[in-house]
């Protein structure tokens, strides 16, 4: 196995273009060096991105914020102004694995490991994302909910990488959420995730709205009949309700040793609902 350390985008792009065998990308290793060790995978290159100025970064751009591929849940989390306008997708980031983990794990790599249960995943859907990819071909913007196609397996051609993601600028009068369920009480993964967003007019009524489901499909969602149930209402009873059942609509969860189908349906309805009220507590704050 070859190990690099490219300082450069297009230095990284070049090796990933070049390697005809199995080349990964080293962002935080949470689950690379697992699966290394667990005989899962055994690439024969390794490009570690995290000296790479741009994947390390979080700076504003365009009323939004660029945050690179390869910065740590632990580092999101002390970035008071990031974490203060988009406090749901933070916290997504770290609920994944323990403190220790965090100090690691970054969202490139949650994203790119390919699990439909990933935590941040949700959060940044929700939230408008976009991941920044870079190739032999130049640079292209794809919406978060885009990426992952199904278990393992992205949107990404031979040489491209993620870069960073952008977070939009944050409309006024709007909050952001994330809410897992998992069977323990801590760093285990989601038996259903749930992100939303939503923001509010001057007099209380929902004017826009997405809602992300995680750990209920072959990938993440984004439930567009869920976020119509909000919309034009004060996000009441009747609303949450709607939200609810399409919420269990749009689920296609599998049974595992975490929860079987009948669970994770109805867990999603109750998830998207608690999240929904935490997103509107904190838009009505905005």
């Amino acid at each position: 196995m070859r190990y690099e350390a490219p300082s450069s985008l297009d230095q990284a792009v070049a090796l990933l273009a070049k390697e005809s065998g199995d080349a990964r990308i080293l962002a935080g290793g949470t689950d690379l060096l697992v699966q290394m060790r667990t005989d899962i995978l055994d690439p024969v290159l390794i490009i570690d991105i995290k000296g790479i100025a741009e994947t390390r970064q979080i700076k504003e751009e365009a009323g939004g914020f660029r945050v690179g591929a390869a910065v740590t849940g632990a580092e999101l989390k002390e970035h008071a102004k990031l974490k203060s306008v988009w406090p749901g997708v933070v916290e997504a980031a770290n609920l994944i694995g323990s403190t220790q983990v965090q100090g690691r794990a970054t969202m490139g790599g949650n994203l790119c490991n390919g699990s439909p249960a990933a935590d941040s995943v949700p959060a940044l859907i929700a939230a408008g994302a976009k991941a920044t990819i870079v190739g032999p071909k130049g640079r292209r913007d794809v919406p978060v909910e885009d990426v992952m196609l199904a278990p393992r397996k992205l949107c990404l051609t031979k040489g491209e990488i993620i870069a960073s993601f952008l977070l939009p600028a944050k409309p006024a009068r709007t909050g952001d959420a994330y809410l897992r369920f998992i069977p323990r009480t801590e760093m285990d993964i989601a038996v259903v995730g749930c992100g939303v967003c939503l923001t509010l007019d001057a007099g209380g009524k929902c004017t826009a709205a997405r809602v992300s489901l995680g750990a209920v499909a072959a990938r993440p969602l984004l439930v567009a009949p869920a976020a119509a149930a909000l919309v034009c209402t004060s996000v009441d009873d009747a609303a949450l309700q709607k939200l609810d059942a399409a919420a269990r609509a749009a689920c296609q969860p599998i049974d595992d040793k975490r929860g079987t189908k009948e669970y994770r349906i109805k867990v999603a309805g109750v998830l998207a609902r608690r999240t929904a009220l935490i997103a509107l507590e904190r838009a009505r704050k905005a």
